[in-house]
């Protein structure tokens, strides 16, 4: 299992670092978003197939479910929760700069 976060997280590293020194061609970098959303549609469509397979979480589908509803509306909840108040806090920040600035 460490491994293989392992993995994960040196192929994302790799990424942000071949992004980051601007290596790619400009048509790689157009199509980065359609590249993104087939993969993540063909990722979609793997995890399907192995939840299809699997006896146990079709047994248990119902009950997963509802966890999972619950716990993607506290996620969504509380990440909009926190950026509006890191927002406010930011943009207060901002303003008390500019009013520093213009005396």
């Amino acid at each position: 299992m460490l491994t293989r976060l392992m993995l994960y997280l040196f192929i994302l590293a790799v990424g942000a670092f071949i992004g980051l020194k601007g290596n790619l061609k400009e048509q790689i970098t157009s199509k980065i978003n359609t590249i993104q959303a087939l993969c993540l549609l063909f990722l979609l469509f793997i995890m399907g197939i192995k939840i299809g397979v699997d006896k146990k979480v079709l047994s248990s589908f119902f009950k997963l479910g509802y966890q999972a509803v619950i716990l993607s509306a506290f996620s969504v909840f509380f990440s909009v929760l926190f950026i509006k108040l890191i927002k406010g806090y930011i943009i207060k920040d901002i303003k008390q700069e500019v009013n520093k600035n213009e005396f």
